[in-house]
């Protein structure tokens, strides 16, 4: 998996302007956070535009790995990974960003599209690659969304990443549980030990209460 450390770093270097380029500013387990605060800078814009390309791929991804072996994780949590995204959608909508959603297994950024082909290549070959790409992926939601909820003065946008960074915490624990369970452990990609075992030996949140 160290192949997708690498690509996770591009994605962090390039995402910005790729998405700023793409995406012009005109027009569940989460929901739409109170709008009071309105200032969205050029970087807020493109968060939002990357993180719902980013919940795209994961529930495009356990979609896909369901149809491949019969889990529960990927069942019950790609509805959530849909909830993340109408939430996500929810603000683009409010704050009147455009935005596109291509079908299933295909992203405008094309660096998440090597992820999910990598993925779903790496998923396929057994349930134990499978269940072990659920948790990376859970791992990379988690980092990313504490870099944006970091980066922005927005109270909007930080209610909502807070709500899926808890929501993508309780998935991580789900899919490394299942891991435990064929008798093989998980390492952190992207989180730090410290804060990963900090995740894992937590209990499961309620989230958005």
């Amino acid at each position: 998996m160290k192949l997708f450390r690498q690509i996770r770093a591009d994605l962090f270097i390039f995402a910005l302007p790729f998405l700023l380029a793409v995406f012009s500013c005109n027009n569940d387990d989460s929901s739409v956070a109170d709008l009071s605060n309105t200032n969205l800078t050029n970087e807020d814009r493109a968060a939002l535009l990357f993180m719902l390309e980013e919940e795209k791929l994961a529930r495009d991804t356990y979609t896909y790995l369901e149809d491949l072996w019969v889990t529960n994780q990927f069942s019950n949590i790609k509805k959530s990974e849909q909830s993340h995204m109408d939430a996500v959608r929810g603000l683009l909508d409010q704050y009147n960003i455009s935005y596109s959603l291509l079908s299933y297994g295909e992203f405008n950024n094309p660096d998440i599209q090597k992820l999910y082909d990598q993925f779903i290549d790496y998923g396929s070959e057994n349930v134990a690659n499978a269940l072990e790409v659920g948790a990376n992926i859970e791992d990379l939601d988690i980092v990313d969304l504490a870099l944006y909820i970091d980066a922005t003065a927005n109270s909007a946008m930080i209610q909502v990443f807070e709500s899926l960074q808890c929501g993508s915490r309780n998935h991580l624990r789900s899919f490394v549980s299942a891991i435990e369970l064929l008798g093989n452990t998980y390492e952190p990609k992207y989180l730090t030990q410290v804060d990963y075992t900090l995740i894992i030996n937590d209990s499961r949140e309620q989230c958005g209460r």
